[in-house]
């Protein structure tokens, strides 16, 4: 007696998304073994050449800004390529190359002045500007930029000033010496909130190569403009200065596309200030368009709007920095007001100082800096400090929380410069200590 066999049928898919999913072949086994391919081998070799450019599971792997972001960035890099070849030719001709009087020793001398102030110049950055990188990913991102278009504009006039070539040089190479340190930390953060599926690793891989393609063309087309330009300096400062007014725009684009989640202490403020006024929580798609991507100094000419919902806070504030009356005032609100947590606010000559204490975590910091932020509102609004703004916070704090977790916000933890002051007290019945 025989017994039919069932028939099989097997299908091959191929994709690293399960929403990027397309079938690639269809085995059937009734009764003989059967292949059949689907799809054309061009779509299955753009497929492959597009892995090598952007991150696994893309689009579904990276958060929705990565596109925007990306598209501007890798303008603005391919701008500064081309920039970086006018710059470099009129840097060797400074130097020295192509003429007879030129020396070995006389020009590798200058290249290493150039490169020892470059390197002295990212180390006292770094050291003053380190811990703040982080929070102000936007604003950095565009200084950083901003020092290499003023490095590469020092190389360009290098020339100009022959007596002074070695000063002028080295101030290019402290300027751009600052651009690797903030663009590299900055990097580092953006790739974090793009990463979606821990991928931040296959991501910056992807953008190393995607920048390379960038370097390729612009160095091309920046030899190709080099060599029309050749001998003729209007050309040459008008290309220069023409790429730079892009370059400058394509920065501005890149960073007005992102959309963090994370709370540095402006979006902190600025998402305080509406759930104070409406109850609801603004999406960090709504911040972003508020928020300032430029420094404070040169954001001065900004709407009113903006403006006030800028507060002074200080976080971390040095105890024995207060005068004996702000002491007081701070040893009585350690007994009256803030048994219970792990920081201390006060008011000082207009600003909402934070003092906090020494076994203080991250959830204590960020609680810190939303309970100054309510107590400056409810100041301005000639209200009592202490007792009006613990009070908001008992009522409103926990749902506050909770609706920012609904909206995309990460409440881990407040991106701001390292606090190294603290301080410890102990409220007793009848005296406070704070050491």
């Amino acid at each position: 007696m025989e017994v039919a066999s069932a028939e099989i049928i097997v299908e091959e898919w191929n994709g690293s998304s399960s929403t990027k999913l397309s079938r690639t072949a269809t085995i059937t086994a009734s009764p003989s073994l059967s292949i059949q391919r689907s799809g054309s081998p061009f779509h299955h070799v753009w497929r492959r050449i597009l892995e090598a450019f952007v991150p696994e599971g893309f689009p579904s792997s990276v958060t929705p800004d990565y596109v925007p972001f990306q598209v501007w960035d890798l303008l603005q890099g391919l701008s500064t390529y081309i920039r970086t070849m006018l710059s470099t030719q009129a840097l060797l001709s400074a130097i020295g190359v192509g003429e007879k009087s030129a020396t070995v020793i006389g020009a590798t001398f200058q290249w290493f002045l150039r490169d020892l102030t470059g390197m002295l110049g990212g180390i006292l950055f770094t050291f003053y500007q380190g811990s703040n990188l982080d929070s102000n990913a936007k604003m950095w991102r565009l200084v950083a930029d901003l020092m290499n278009d003023l490095g590469m504009l020092m190389d360009l006039v290098s020339p100009l000033f022959p007596s002074a070539f070695v000063f002028v040089v080295c101030l290019g190479s402290i300027s751009r010496s600052f651009t690797g340190v903030a663009s590299g930390a900055t990097r580092a953060a953006l790739t974090q909130h793009f990463a979606l599926q821990s991928n931040a690793a296959d991501i910056s891989a992807k953008e190393g190569s995607q920048e390379t393609v960038a370097t390729m063309v612009g160095m091309a087309l920046g030899m190709l403009l080099a060599r029309v330009t050749m001998g003729h300096p209007l050309a040459i400062w008008f290309s220069f200065l023409s790429l730079t007014m892009f370059h400058m725009y394509a920065n501005y684009k890149a960073v007005r596309c992102l959309a963090l989640n994370s709370l540095n202490p402006e979006r902190c403020s600025i998402v305080l200030q509406h759930f104070m006024k409406t109850g609801q929580v603004l999406s960090p798609q709504q911040v972003s368009k508020m928020e300032h991507v430029l420094p404070v100094w040169a954001s001065s000419w900004s709407s009113k709007k903006t403006e006030s919902m800028h507060v002074d806070v200080s976080l971390g504030v040095r105890v024995s920095s207060l005068n004996h009356l702000e002491l007081k005032d701070l040893l009585h609100s350690a007994g009256s007001h803030y048994k219970k947590a792990r920081y201390l606010l006060m008011e000082r000559k207009g600003n909402i100082c934070i003092v906090m204490h020494k076994d203080s975590t991250a959830t204590d910091v960020l609680q810190s800096f939303f309970h100054a932020n309510a107590m400056a509102n409810l100041t301005a609004k000639r209200r009592i400090l202490h007792s009006e703004s613990q009070a908001w916070m008992d009522k409103h704090y926990e749902d506050f929380i909770q609706k920012l977790k609904t909206s995309g916000w990460k409440t881990e933890r407040l991106l701001s410069p390292t606090i190294v002051w603290k301080a410890n007290w102990i409220c007793g019945s009848s005296d406070g200590k704070i050491d």
